[in-house]
């Protein structure tokens, strides 16, 4: 799984780096090591052609082993230490694209959000066809036997974002490298994704443009610096 995770990643850099550069908008999440279930979370925005710092540095928390590389915009080291894969309890190291925002309600902001029922599910079972996959199942061929649900009675997901780790609603997605991969709401560490309370996630939602084309980046502080280095904050 590492070997076939690594050479995608490789094989796919030269257009993510295209992609990178287009962006105006950062999440930045530090940790101090791998195995860290807590960090600092720093958003930038580009201003007249420099990075500029957004708000004060907050205190997250993400998964609760730590981190792992995950799939996304950026190349994985061959000598990585951690390469995330499905249930290991890492949230995902990398440069990553945000998708939509997502919550229960409605909710008055500019960047595309979508009102989750009962009903959706995010596929995390590798044997499904809809793995790593938001799908509303009462209208697909449900084939998975385990999942998320993306509305349920605890505020977890009553307002988050949804992060674009393993090609998530895409074509391409590894089976076993990870899914179903949020920022949102939770004040404890998770089984692989960045939370912050209530106040936090709504102002970062509406802070988000679509347009600026926002990206996560999230590592160690041993990894953080050569992951933003092109962008010199």
């Amino acid at each position: 799984m590492k070997q076939i995770v690594i050479l995608l990643t490789m094989f796919i850099g030269i257009i993510c780096a295209a992609e990178i550069s287009k962006s105006e908008q950062l999440i930045v999440v530090t940790t101090k090591g791998w195995n860290e279930n807590s960090g600092t979370l720093q958003r930038y925005e580009k201003q007249e052609g420099h990075w500029k710092s957004v708000g004060k540095p907050i205190a997250i928390h993400l998964g609760r082993n730590g981190l792992g590389w995950g799939i996304g915009l950026h190349t994985i080291p061959k000598d990585a230490p951690y390469v995330k894969h499905e249930g290991d309890g890492r949230a995902p190291a990398g440069i990553f694209a945000l998708k939509q925002a997502f919550g229960y309600e409605p909710f008055d902001v500019k960047y595309p959000y979508s009102v989750y029922k009962e009903t959706d599910h995010c596929v995390d079972d590798v044997h499904s066809k809809l793995y790593n996959k938001i799908v509303d199942s009462t209208k697909v061929d449900v084939d998975y036997k385990s999942k998320e649900r993306m509305k349920f009675p605890k505020n977890y997901y009553k307002y988050g974002v949804v992060v674009n780790h393993n090609h998530i609603d895409e074509e391409g997605a590894v089976p076993g490298a990870g899914s179903c991969i949020f920022i949102h709401i939770k004040d404890v560490p998770t089984a692989g994704c960045t939370v912050m309370d209530e106040s936090q996630m709504k102002e970062l939602i509406k802070w988000l443009e679509k347009q600026k084309q926002p990206l996560l980046i999230q590592a160690p502080q041993s990894e953080i610096k050569k992951l933003t280095a092109s962008f010199r904050l």
